[in-house]
């Protein structure tokens, strides 16, 4: 066989190969477990086929009239996100208190707060009972307004919440010392890379979108998911 032969047949071999690598690593997908930031803040199967994110901070009004609409109707909400193969994941912030214009001190705070329950195992515990009374006590009648009452509480009120859930001292000294706070100030750092807009921000598959309208309820929330779910 001529040399030049070879060389062309040698030089095809490598093009298919390389071509059937790129096409093999198009189609692989990143396992979530590498996408996520903490497993304890999703809800959902870590194999699922679609991976929402909902980026949030505990003292915006907005981001707490979503998450209400969502434990409002929490069954419906369990059962939707396994009936489209839905992992859900938080990511908490203090964007706030980072990037707003008031710089939210409370926003700080609450973030402090569920990252410490969070690394106590109660993540879930602590933000759905933080949602729940931040709608209850200052939201829902309130409106926005309701942000500046917020603002003003101290960290003995976000520790409150946490007694109020069975969290105990490892929690306060946790909140009081700011010990997560490094993690929060990386977190909310990636958050205003990812993002485009303001609290809250949503990634549903390849869909996004930020901001909630005070008095809407699930049928909104539901609208956005279905879009997520469309968009893949």
């Amino acid at each position: 066989m001529k040399a030049g032969k070879i060389i062309r047949i040698v030089c095809l071999v490598a093009i298919i190969g390389i071509l059937g690598f790129g096409i093999y690593s198009a189609n692989k997908k990143t396992p979530l477990s590498e996408k996520v930031w903490d497993e304890r803040t999703t809800v959902g199967s870590m194999e699922a086929e679609n991976y929402f994110i909902i980026y949030t901070d505990l003292v915006c009004p907005y981001c707490i009239a979503f998450e209400n609409a969502i434990l409002e109707n929490e069954e419906e909400f369990k059962s939707y996100i396994e009936r489209n193969d839905i992992l859900v994941e938080v990511k908490m912030t203090d964007f706030l208190y980072e990037f707003g214009e008031a710089q939210a001190i409370n926003s700080r705070y609450s973030a402090v707060a569920t990252y410490c329950a969070k690394n106590e195992d109660k993540f879930w515990d602590y933000y759905a009972h933080a949602v729940k009374t931040l709608w209850k006590d200052f939201f829902k009648d309130s409106g926005k307004s309701g942000f500046t009452a917020l603002n003003s509480m101290g960290k003995d009120f976000w520790i409150s919440l946490g007694k109020d859930v069975g969290l105990g001292e490892t929690f306060e000294t946790c909140v009081k010392n700011n010990e997560t706070i490094e993690e929060v100030v990386e977190n909310t750092g990636k958050v205003a890379k990812a993002i485009d807009g303001g609290m809250p921000s949503f990634k549903f598959n390849k869909y996004s979108f930020s901001g909630f309208d005070m008095g809407w309820g699930w049928e909104y929330v539901e609208y956005y998911f279905d879009k997520g779910l469309a968009s893949k």
